[in-house]
């Protein structure tokens, strides 16, 4: 019945989206997935590598031979790089295509054949850049900023000031930034970050 209704429907374009973190929109994936050409989109609303995914189920079971998915991130469907490599697979021994949008892959022309040889590393990038998002996002739910703490604390930063400021019986500056940069063990920029700041 699958094979007939596939017969049926001729060959077509489908699109996947996930949305991997709390407050961020889909809009900008699925703009992009009806601009190339797809006639119909599944997304999903999870975050984490774990997480169920029941739109991308559906779309993987919906796809036939000679149709075309469209995905704009290769991390969108796939959770890890060996599941990438499983579902990409499968998808060629069913003969459906993959097109990354924008990581430029496309198993459709030969350059792209079998997802590439730098899927791996796009898609272990792309991993880590949004586990990334999803701990400041958790780290900002939390009520605290997220990101490298900063390189002087607010005590620091103000006798750094001090110092710059401090003047010998020559009305010359008694330190350079080079000897405050020294003082606390940090670089010239973050020195002079902090003096126009402070």
């Amino acid at each position: 019945m699958s094979a007939l209704y596939g017969a049926v429907r001729g060959m077509g374009r489908f699109g996947y989206a996930r949305v991997s973190t709390r407050g961020q929109k889909d809009d900008s994936q699925i703009d992009a997935l009806e601009a190339a050409g797809c006639e119909r989109i599944w997304v999903d609303k999870a975050s984490g590598k774990l997480a169920r995914r029941p739109e991308w189920d559906k779309c993987f079971e919906h796809l036939r031979r000679g149709d075309e998915l469209v995905i704009t991130r290769l991390s969108r469907p796939f959770r890890s790089v060996r599941h990438m490599t499983e579902l990409a697979a499968q998808l060629d021994e069913r003969g459906i295509d993959l097109i990354v949008l924008k990581q430029g892959i496309d198993t459709i022309t030969p350059p792209g054949g079998s997802c590439s040889t730098s899927s791996p590393r796009w898609m272990t990038a792309d991993l880590t850049s949004e586990g990334t998002l999803e701990r400041l996002e958790s780290v900002r739910a939390r009520g605290r900023v997220g990101g490298r703490p900063p390189a002087l604390t607010k005590l620091q930063a103000l006798k750094a000031r001090e110092m710059y400021d401090e003047l010998d019986q020559r009305g010359k500056r008694r330190y350079t930034v080079a000897q405050i940069a020294d003082t606390f063990s940090v670089s010239h920029k973050t020195i002079y970050r902090h003096l126009t700041t402070t």
